[in-house]
Formats: C-alpha cells, sequence, structure tokens
C-alpha cells in the first residue's frame, strides 16, 4: 500500500482521501486553511448529473459538449457523465442531504441545460451540505488530517513525484509520499472581481508547473455574469436565472431575449459578455437582476443564503431588481491529466478545478464542475499505487522572456492588487493582442523584480503563485489568436476551426 499525501480540503480532496483509505493507503490531508475551507462549500446552484426518467446520460454529453465550444475531450465528458450518477449515490450515501420533493429528489434547471437535472441541497447551500458530509466521513476514517499547512512545492526524486515542501508555522516541512495528489482549487484570486474565495491562489497549479507538469488551457477562465455588485461580489447562482429571474439594464430594459434563443439561460460566456456590454451603453452602471416575480417566500425558501446575503448588502430583491456585475468564477484550464486524474509526472495526480481533465472545454457547463470533482477523484482512488504509463509524458508550458528587461519606473512596484487589476482590464472577460502584449511585459518586469525565492510566509508564496500563473495565463491567451467560448479577443472576433481541440459535431 502506499502513502499518499492528498493537497486540499473540497469535494475533490476529501473523496480521494475517502477513497485512498478505503483502498488501504496510508493518507494525509493537507490543507491550506481549514477543511472546510475552500470554494466546495460556497457552491450554490447544485450538481449536475442524468439522474431522472425524462433524462439521459446522451443528452447530458451533448449539453457538455455545445457548452464547451468545441474544446471538450469526448472521451473525458463521457465519463463524467456516465459515471455522475453513481457518484452523486455516493455522496447521498456519506451522508450528504439534498433537498427532496414530492416525486423524490429536487431538481432545477440552469443555463445550456437542456433539461432539469441540478439536484441541490439547502436551496442554494449544496457545497456547504456536501463539504459538511465529506468532512464527517473523512473524520471516520484512519486519515490524518494537518490544518493550516500551505503547499510550496511538489518534490519530485528521480523524475518523479515523491513529496510536498509545506509551509507550517513558518517553517519548511519536508513529507514524503509514494504518490500527491493536488485537489488545490482554482485561480479565482487572480482577478479583481471573483467569487473565488482568498484562498484560490492557485498554488496546486504553479507548484505542478515548477515540478515539470504540464498545463493546458489557462486562458480560458469562466466569468461568472451575475455576482453581487456589492463588497466581497458574492454570487447569486445561476438557478435563480433557472427560476424565472431575468436580466434588465441600467434603463431597465431586458437585453437577453434579443441577444440569444435561449436569453438568460444562454451558456454562461454568452450572458456575462452580454451583462459587460449593457453595462457599457450606461456608462458602467451595473445591470439588475429582476427576481421579483418569483415573490419574496420563494426566494426565501429557494435561495436562502442568496436572500440573506442580498439583504445583508441593503437590497429586498423581493421587492427590487439588484444590482449585478460579472466575476471570474471557474478555471477551466489548470494541470493537464488523463482520464484517472494523472499528470504528466509519475506520482502526481490532479483533481478538480485545479485539473484539466478536458471535460469543461472552453466553457463550463453550469454544475458541472462538483460532478467533475467526484467522478475524478474516483477514478484517481482507483489507480493510487499503480505504475504510471509513459504515453501521458508531456513537456510543460515555456514562459516568453526573451528581451524582458526592468522597467520599474513606468511598472510601478509589484503588489497583489495590481495584478488583479492588470489581469482584470488586460486579461478578462475581453481581451486584445495589444492589451495582453503590454500586460505580458509588464508582468514580466514585476517578474525580474522580485526575489528568486519568496519569503517563509504565506502571502509572499501566494504572491508569487499568482504572478507565475498570470504570466502562464497571459501568454496561452495571447497565443489563441480567435474567439471561443470564455476567451473572447476583440482582435480576433471569430472562432478558428483549426484551434479547436476537437470538431464542433463531436
Amino acid at each position: 500500500m502506499a502513502a499518499v499525501v492528498v493537497v486540499g480540503s473540497g469535494l475533490a480532496g476529501l473523496l480521494a482521501a475517502v477513497r485512498a483509505a478505503d483502498a488501504g493507503h496510508r493518507v494525509t490531508v493537507v490543507t491550506k486553511g481549514t477543511l472546510d475551507e475552500g470554494s466546495t462549500r460556497h457552491a450554490q446552484g447544485g450538481i449536475a448529473a442524468a439522474l431522472f426518467a425524462d433524462d439521459s446520460v446522451d443528452a447530458h454529453v451533448r449539453d457538455t459538449l455545445r457548452a464547451g465550444a468545441g474544446h471538450c475531450d469526448p472521451a473525458a465528458v463521457r465519463v463524467l457523465c456516465e459515471e455522475g450518477p453513481a457518484r452523486v449515490r455516493d455522496l447521498i450515501r456519506f451522508g450528504a442531504a439534498f433537498d427532496r420533493d414530492e416525486s423524490g429528489l429536487a431538481r432545477g434547471l440552469e443555463a445550456a441545460h437542456s433539461r432539469a437535472r441540478v439536484v441541490h441541497a439547502g436551496g442554494d447551500a449544496t457545497g456547504a451540505e456536501i463539504q459538511r458530509a465529506l468532512v464527517a466521513t473523512v473524520r471516520s476514517r484512519a486519515v490524518e488530517l494537518v490544518e493550516h499547512a500551505m503547499l510550496a512545492d511538489v518534490l519530485t526524486c528521480r523524475g518523479r513525484a515523491c513529496g510536498v515542501r509545506l509551509l507550517i508555522g513558518g517553517q519548511y516541512v519536508d513529507r514524503p509520499a509514494d504518490a500527491v495528489v493536488l485537489a488545490t482549487g482554482g485561480t479565482g484570486q487572480l482577478y479583481g472581481r471573483t467569487t473565488n474565495p482568498a484562498v484560490a491562489t492557485g498554488d496546486g497549479v504553479a507548484a505542478a508547473w515548477r515540478a515539470g507538469a504540464r498545463v493546458d488551457d489557462l486562458e480560458f477562465t469562466q466569468f461568472h455574469p451575475t455576482a453581487l455588485a456589492a463588497p466581497g461580489t458574492p454570487l447569486i447562482s445561476e438557478a435563480v436565472r433557472g427560476e424565472g429571474a431575468v436580466l434588465r439594464d441600467a434603463s431597465g430594459e431586458r437585453f437577453m431575449p434579443s441577444r440569444h434563443p435561449l436569453a438568460e439561460l444562454a451558456p454562461r460566456d454568452v450572458v456575462a459578455r452580454e451583462v459587460a456590454a449593457a453595462m457599457r451603453r450606461h456608462g458602467d452602471a451595473p445591470a439588475t437582476l429582476d427576481a421579483t416575480a418569483l415573490g419574496a417566500a420563494f426566494l426565501a425558501r429557494r435561495f436562502p443564503g442568496i436572500d440573506a446575503a442580498t439583504r445583508a448588502a441593503g437590497y429586498d430583491w423581493s421587492r427590487e431588481p439588484v444590482p449585478v456585475t460579472p466575476a471570474a468564477h471557474y478555471a477551466m484550464g489548470g494541470i493537464a491529466t488523463d482520464l484517472w486524474g494523472r499528470t504528466s509526472v509519475p506520482g502526481l495526480f490532479a483533481i478538480g478545478e485545479c485539473a484539466r481533465t478536458g471535460v469543461h472545454g472552453a466553457n463550463r457547463l453550469a454544475s458541472n464542475s462538483l460532478l467533475e470533482a467526484a467522478v475524478f477523484a474516483d477514478r484517481a482512488g482507483r489507480v493510487l499505487g499503480e505504475p504510471f504509463p509513459h504515453a501521458h509524458a508531456a513537456s510543460r508550458a515555456q514562459l516568453r522572456t526573451e528581451g524582458a528587461a526592468p522597467r520599474s519606473s513606468a511598472a510601478g512596484p509589484f503588489t497583489r492588487a495590481a495584478l488583479q487589476d492588470l489581469m482584470w482590464t488586460r486579461a478578462g472577460l475581453e481581451r486584445s493582442g495589444d492589451g495582453l502584449a503590454g500586460a505580458s511585459a509588464l508582468l514580466d518586469d514585476w517578474a525580474l523584480a522580485q526575489p528568486a525565492e519568496p519569503a517563509p510566509a504565506v502571502e509572499a508564496i501566494e504572491d508569487a503563485n499568482l504572478l507565475l500563473l498570470a504570466r502562464l495565463t497571459v501568454d496561452a491567451a495571447l497565443a489563441r489568436r480567435e474567439s471561443r467560448g470564455a476567451h473572447h479577443r476583440l482582435d480576433h472576433p471569430e472562432r478558428d476551426p483549426a484551434l479547436g481541440a476537437l470538431p464542433e459535431a463531436a
């Protein structure tokens, strides 16, 4: 049996730990904060799966491929949709209490789904309920739990992962392992406006890249169209629009029906860009989400968390439309894996949002994120300790640094806030070649001015990771000279079929 270190304590990490422990491996879970921190507990809408008689795996596959804008891996999508129902049943077996109605499991409709298949818990607290159930489950196993342990690096020995370097209490601690599972979440803190928690600084993706792992599709960041335009940009779930809420511009006009046949339930990238366009037409005044037709009682019962958040921000959304803005929400790219979570570095696995499985393509289908975490955590758990195939080896992405020279007087000093502002304005919802090139030069300046090794402090390591990932993301966006899904180039507004991973009809 293998010694396994799992880094991250969301759905992906905890389920992988349970599977590994049940298989007899010696398992340690390490997490930067506490066990219940991370993105999973913030997930509102639910988890999508073909669980109902009027649905099918094939329909879920079609919806996922369509949302992914011709950039999904059909084999990965097939795995996701075929194995998804069993993984939802596993979560129920582990104690997750999904909402029920007279027909059994309650379900909702979300954008780009052809039918209602999204199961939820606590109305809009699905992630929190799944997190609660899995924390209890992992505590019932013989799993070592290490909280407040920051991943500094993946250790390699003779070309394979052999452990992790952690920052614990201001000191570096090396933890050997036969297998390392990265489940560290996304990169939302690259952007000034994000629905992600503060811990989402891309630590696993950066550490994997430094260890020589391949990363892919970093140019594809999903921007959610409806974050509340208030401090903290709290998310307003797509499920609200699935229940009938509509988007209006600052003048009160509903604009989505004239922009897309699916109106408010068009794919997220489409709705996010249309919200941004509506804001520009009105001097950057926020658009609004109008849920008043749903009524106070329904809103409080179906969306208790959002109801509380909007009221805490000073709005009564049962009586007035609330201001919304797009915000960075989900990273479709990340550490490239095969269908079992294996990376290009033997012994190193990646699952959840930090992984690029090929499931999401250029634009994730709503509520497929929790499903992907569960499906590929289960799969990784099945092959821990087995030899890695050689076929998946690949060279890592390269940074373009030729000719870069410090221009600190023009660039200004590096700060996280300055980086987040740069990424929002130059590599955000809409990009251009000139803007990306300028961002790349400035990021190179900042990188050359930083110390070779960050100080042994959480914030310093996070800043180094964010700067690295910003450079990789901008270079990837520069290289993709087309618009596809969440990657929208103003200077290349059309899709280039040659740049899709797969044919549109796949």
